[in-house]
């Protein structure tokens, strides 16, 4: 990403100030490659600090953007007390803290998920589909499932990786912004000839912002997805060994 726009600025300089033909373009300029770097690096690190920093309010909070519903410890609800029953059990078994129980009453699929930094604020998270759906074994594998999400670090792990990867994008919409800016003062649907050439790198810098944003979160987003991959292969086996059976996180 720092060399792309490295080399975005370089070519900005040399053929949008009207050089083009002054002679052969220096494409090693070090102050505008140190220049750049702090930039993009300072930009990439505020980023990723605000959503880290956002996500780490605790995974309660996350359930309830999410439109989830605690489930209370005296609810009377036959597959509310077997949820929490079976959290229990996990709990128990993977020798954490019990985390409270979010029920997300409008999601009719099959999905959990474990939220929060740490054990101490993490929640397990269950759509009402897996409880209408799973029996009890299978139920109790999703939910060790997503104890090993809790007890291994990968809660943490995704929030960071998220971090990063908004971090990144972060770059592309400064880019975007800059294309809009550029479009709604004016610059590219003025009369003037010269206010149209002095507008052409306005634009030309917000596309090569974009477009180098983009394909870094592109390209951070395969990263988090082939680690996210080993992290629920782990999951899985993690269930086995809570459950002490195959049968349940494979039925499930």
């Amino acid at each position: 990403i720092v060399l792309g726009l490295y080399l975005a600025a370089v070519a900005l300089l040399a053929f949008g100030g009207g050089q083009a033909g002054a002679g052969p373009v220096a494409w090693w300029r070090p102050e505008i490659f140190l220049a750049m770097s702090t930039v993009t690096l300072a930009v990439i690190f505020l980023g990723s600090m605000y959503k880290t920093f956002e996500l780490r309010a605790g995974g309660e909070r996350i359930a309830l953007m999410l439109g989830g519903r605690r489930i209370n410890s005296n609810s009377t609800d036959f597959a509310e007390r077997r949820v929490l029953n079976i959290v229990e059990e996990m709990a128990l078994a993977s020798g954490t803290p019990v985390p409270p129980v979010f029920l997300l009453d409008r999601e009719e699929g099959i999905n959990a998920f474990a939220a929060g930094f740490t054990p101490v604020d993490a929640v397990i998270g269950i759509n009402r589909g897996t409880l209408n759906y799973l029996n009890r074994d299978e139920l109790q594998g999703v939910i060790a499932h997503e104890f090993s999400h809790i007890l291994n670090g990968d809660m943490r792990l995704n929030i960071r990786l998220i971090g990063i990867i908004h971090g990144i994008l972060v770059v592309g919409l400064i880019g975007y912004f800059v294309m809009r800016m550029a479009f709604y003062s004016g610059a590219v649907r003025s009369r003037s000839s010269n206010d149209k050439s002095n507008g052409i790198p306005l634009i030309a810098l917000g596309v090569g912002l974009t477009v180098i944003g983009f394909i870094g979160t592109l390209f951070g987003n395969l990263i988090k997805a082939m680690i996210s991959r080993h992290r629920e292969f782990l999951a899985d086996a993690s269930a086995v060994q809570f459950t002490r059976n195959p049968e349940g996180i494979g039925g499930a």
